[in-house]
């Protein structure tokens, strides 16, 4: 099997379930080490999210907050939202494992890793949006996620913007959704919340791998690692290391931040 062709073919693969065939096929072949690299592979250029073609793509602003939680209608939406954001977690995931070349096998196995995770989150989210009668579609979609891939093609700055930036958001704002659920514990909320708590501890394992691959590209390229981080963030992201955060601490610690990033991110004097 031709790794990097292969993987691309399913990246570009829109439907969901067409998607998920198509890359537990290509991982058990991987697994099996049924797989070679051809290393004259270029990727591919971007241009539009593979759910284009089934999602309707609104900026943003664009879309409701979400606030209610106890209406079916509020549910389906606050449950398609993350839904969303798994499906684009993903794309990220296997674009990670494809874009870039000449890596230590240890770095594909954890990004197909990391897709195969949020397949089973996509999955577990999807089967709670049917109980509630919807599909992933019902509503309109931003493609934050994608812009976030579009902008940052270079190793160092993915690993920096997308697992140690945008998923370590994650941790802070899971508990948060996992709270306002929980003050109206109805039959539902309670088996989404165990999904959230699911989702919670693997994406810290998920933010610990990008750690690791951003510190081994500072390392490689003999950079400081907390200096370069804030620079590619606020780069990226501008005024995201000039605002007060909320942060998930623990989770964080355990990601691989360090006390020094955390007190400056959060503003705090301490990182307890």
């Amino acid at each position: 099997m031709d790794y990097f062709k292969t993987l691309e073919e399913i990246l570009f693969t829109s439907e969901p379930k067409n998607k998920i065939e198509k890359f537990r096929d290509f991982y058990e072949k991987f697994l099996d080490e049924d797989f070679y690299f051809d290393d004259s592979y270029e990727p591919y250029k971007f241009d539009k999210p593979s759910y284009a073609t089934f999602l309707e793509i609104v900026k943003p602003t664009a879309l409701p907050p979400i606030k209610n939680f106890k209406t079916i209608e509020g549910k389906k939406y606050l449950v398609h939202t993350i839904l969303h954001i798994e499906y684009s977690a993903i794309d990220l995931a296997l674009d990670a494992a494809l874009r870039y070349k000449n890596l230590p096998i240890e770095y594909y196995k954890d990004w197909l890793e990391v897709a195969d995770d949020e397949i089973r989150h996509f999955l577990m989210l999807e089967e709670l949006l049917s109980e509630l009668g919807g599909v992933y579609g019902d509503f309109p979609v931003h493609k934050n996620l994608f812009e976030a891939m579009e902008a940052t093609p270079e190793f160092l700055r993915r690993m920096a913007a997308v697992p140690r930036y945008l998923e370590a958001n994650g941790l802070d704002q899971n508990p948060k959704i996992m709270e306002k659920l929980n003050s109206n514990r109805d039959e539902f909320n309670i088996k989404f919340i165990e999904a959230l708590r699911v989702i919670l501890e693997e994406e810290v394992s998920h933010v610990k791998k990008g750690d690791i691959w951003f510190k081994y590209e500072c390392e490689r390229l003999n950079l400081e690692p907390e200096k370069t981080y804030l620079e590619i963030i606020e780069e990226v992201f501008p005024g995201s290391t000039t605002r007060k955060m909320d942060l998930n601490f623990n989770a964080r610690k355990e990601a691989g931040f360090s006390c020094s990033e955390l007190k400056y991110l959060s503003k705090k004097e301490d990182c307890n």
